[in-house]
């Protein structure tokens, strides 16, 4: 199975600016997460950034990188401009892999592109399953709620689906029921290249502006997202220097476990 695996690397950031040229252990983290894409075993991995200093620091690693514009809503809508430039087929199978998430799992990166060829959808993401009422009740967890099929029904950050009766048993919330099936979205996409084409036409949707999650317009839309349940949790990407230190900690005892 062949697929191509894009790591849209935005320059600017709130709270770690210039972040996909953050030293982990002596590389750009960019570079760290291309090369766990590399591992993967796809058939080619793209950097594609609006920075260029992000662009020159890729080349330089000897990846393969593209200048995109700088007025993306979104990383979808990067990927988009990618697959137009780069005169990939309709058929095209491409995993978004953020450029913040140093310690992804290759295995991840295939079980979604296996995901997408499995299923026959347009998109392919990833969900684990919650455990925890904290997390659950979180709104900065997204929370998925899938049909039969697998396919995804509604993403929310508020807490699905709700068991009215457990929780109006129990006010605070501080367990979830037994047997309950929870799902925690992971940011993790694969698409075909067609829907990718069409992904930039599409209007935004009342519940993507009202969820803040760009995938509901994809849904609003009419089209199909199949989930992959992954049996453990992929670890955190980096959005603060808390992250950063964490990662670069992993990386430096990881880098002297293999010289």
């Amino acid at each position: 199975m062949q697929f191509k695996v894009v790591i849209p690397a935005r320059y600017a950031s709130t709270r770690l600016p210039g972040k996909p040229l953050l030293d982990l252990a002596g590389k750009p983290m960019v570079v760290r997460v291309a090369e766990r894409a590399i591992l993967s075993g796809a058939d080619e991995v793209l950097v594609a950034t609006d920075h260029p200093e992000v662009l020159s620091v890729a080349r330089r690693h000897g990846l393969r990188a593209l200048l995109t514009r700088s007025d993306h809503a979104s990383g979808t809508d990067r990927l988009a401009e990618v697959v137009e430039a780069a005169g990939w087929s309709d058929e095209t199978m491409v995993v978004n892999v953020q450029g913040d998430e140093p310690l992804i799992e290759p295995a991840l990166i295939v079980q979604t592109a296996v995901q997408l060829a499995r299923s026959g959808a347009d998109i392919a993401t990833v969900a684990h399953a919650v455990a925890d009422a904290a997390d659950f009740f979180n709104p900065n967890v997204v929370k998925v709620v899938l049909a039969r099929s697998g396919d995804a029904l509604y993403f929310s950050r508020a807490p699905i689906p709700y068991a009215r009766d457990h929780f109006a048993c129990e006010a605070g919330g501080e367990t979830l029921p037994a047997g309950m099936l929870a799902y925690r979205h992971v940011g993790l996409y694969a698409y075909r290249a067609r829907f990718l084409r069409t992904y930039a036409s599409l209007s935004p949707s009342p519940p993507e502006r009202l969820e803040a999650l760009e995938q509901l317009r994809a849904l609003w839309h009419g089209f199909r997202i199949s989930v992959a349940i992954a049996e453990q949790l992929p670890a955190a990407g980096v959005d603060t220097p808390a992250d950063a230190r964490r990662v670069q900690e992993w990386f430096e005892k990881f880098d002297r476990a293999h010289v």
